[in-house]
């Protein structure tokens, strides 16, 4: 679909202007700069409405493109485009947006530097919605590496104790993936003259790329290392406890819920489209890792004694859901995970931020700490405890349906996998109840008296939360009907065919 008006330019420049305003606005005005980024950030919701809005499922792979020379002299283009997947990751970056500017609305941690604060979140979106558009593979790896900087700063200047370090990890890890990537990126211009992703992946799925084997194994490899920290998959993950533990909650949840889903995202679009036989050949060992992560993320979960520490493992663990059915090759599967981006983004983002209000109003993260928190803060203690039975895909509630996809699909191919990714069902439903158990019921500590319940700006963040995961959890064919043609196409390029699981009756 090819318009005239340039929507996604919009849509990522928007955030680029708020965050120039934000920086210029006079010092003493911290609330002025709070006000800027926030009429931002909806105006950036707003522009993805429309695209929701003119985006047809029955159309064109790619629409709203935008194409024009960059660097001529190596081929290299500005080109923007969108498909159901990267719609979805769109609209949930820009809905979680004003949600987490309310949410540190107040966060004593921003101090005096709330222009840099706000600014950073804002460049920070703008580079995830570019990395979503693009349709050019040195684009997106512009923009894939530049996002480090402004959430390097976030972690590092706006955390706690340990933010400095936790920064540097986070920083480190990800370079080094990045530079791997890099030559990646290098290697594959060489052998296709080119940086178009389009261009690319029509040539791939004709398998005429003209290089042995080996080569494009190598290229492939290069960009899954740098996607696999970035999403993180087992064993590069341990970056991410301490920078979500380190951070605040806002940006915490910015980048496990949004960040954290370009490196999710980049497997389906890059590694499975430009590289499908590569992406066939090492799926068993990238199922593994992600089925080992699945069951580590959750079984670390419930060893936790540090509450914020126990919601980061449970995001490894459902990475390695998300992974896992991208790489199961199936349609349910990679549906499941593109949904499961969404659904995953929305339940950590209410189970976080509600553990943050919770641990700001006792100033300490220890479970054992707290006790008898519903008696004082019934609003807080249901908010928690709905967020919580979404984190382990309570039927009824968004996550349900995606697990349960991811789970189909790999049952197709993969039935030990499917079999023991299943076994953190029952984990998550012991780390979720025993944390909710410890925290909200029982005795109620005399410390915890004078606990006040959620204030209507807490309200406004947990309330649209709430909706979304119910919404969803009991309608969730919207989001569906939009990434399925897209995850069609991802399959049968990769496939061949589409390789569903089949009942007497045909395709289920």
């Amino acid at each position: 679909m090819v318009n005239t008006f340039p929507w996604l330019t919009m849509l990522w420049l928007l955030p680029v202007a708020g965050a120039v305003l934000t920086l210029i606005l006079p010092r003493t005005r911290p609330q002025l700069a709070k006000v800027c980024a926030l009429a931002t950030s909806l105006l950036t919701l707003a522009v993805a409405v429309v695209l929701f809005a003119g985006f047809d499922p029955s159309g064109d792979e790619f629409q709203f493109v935008e194409s024009h020379w960059w660097i001529e002299s190596f081929g290299a283009r500005y080109e923007l485009g969108i498909d159901g997947i990267a719609l979805v990751l769109v609209l949930l970056t820009t809905v979680l947006l004003p949600i987490l500017l309310v949410a540190g609305w107040n966060d004593p941690r921003v101090g005096q530097s709330t222009h840099v604060y706000v600014a950073s979140i804002l460049l920070v979106e703008s580079m995830v919605l570019m990395s979503f558009c693009a349709l050019d593979v040195l684009l997106f790896y512009v923009f894939f590496e530049a996002m480090l900087i402004p959430m390097y700063f976030l972690i590092g200047g706006f955390g706690g104790p340990g933010r400095a370090a936790a920064a540097v990890k986070f920083l480190l890890y990800n370079l080094v993936g990045g530079l791997v990537m890099l030559a990646a990126v290098i290697g594959l211009y060489v052998v296709a003259g080119t940086f178009s992703f389009r261009e690319i992946a029509d040539t791939a799925a004709l398998g005429d790329l003209g290089v042995t084997p080996g080569v494009l194994n190598a290229l492939f490899l290069g960009f899954m290392f740098a996607f696999a920290v970035k999403a993180p998959l087992w064993p590069f993950h341990s970056w991410l406890p301490d920078a979500a533990v380190e951070s605040t909650p806002a940006t915490a949840v910015l980048m496990m819920a949004v960040v954290d889903k370009v490196g999710t995202f980049a497997m389906l679009r890059y590694c499975l489209q430009l590289f499908p036989e590569s992406s066939s050949y090492f799926a068993p060992v990238i199922v593994t890792l992600a089925v080992v992560g699945i069951v580590y993320g959750a079984v670390l979960a419930i060893a936790q004694t540090d509450v914020m520490r126990l919601i980061a493992y449970t995001s490894i663990s459902h990475f390695g859901f998300i992974i896992l059915g991208i790489f199961a090759m199936t349609s349910q599967g990679q549906a499941g995970s593109a949904l499961y981006m969404v659904n995953h983004g929305l339940s950590t983002a209410a189970l976080f931020l509600v553990a943050g209000f919770l641990v700001s109003r006792r100033g300490t993260r220890v479970i054992s700490h707290y006790g008898g928190v519903q008696k004082v803060a019934p609003v807080l203690a249901g908010s928690f405890l709905v967020a919580g039975l979404a984190t382990l895909s309570l039927p009824g509630l968004a996550p349900f349906v995606s697990e349960f996809l991811v789970l189909i699909g790999t049952f197709a191919k993969y039935h030990v996998a499917a079999i023991v990714a299943s076994i953190a069902l029952v984990l998550s439903a012991i780390y979720i109840l025993w944390l909710y158990q410890r925290v909200m019921t029982g005795p109620r500590r005399a410390e915890n008296d004078g606990m006040k319940d959620l204030v209507p700006r807490e309200l406004a963040v947990m309330g649209p939360l709430i909706v979304l995961l119910v919404v969803l959890g009991v309608y969730p064919k919207p989001l569906l009907d939009i990434v399925s043609p897209a995850v069609q196409t991802t399959v049968t390029t990769v496939q061949g065919i589409d390789n569903v699981a089949e009942t007497p009756e045909g395709p289920r």
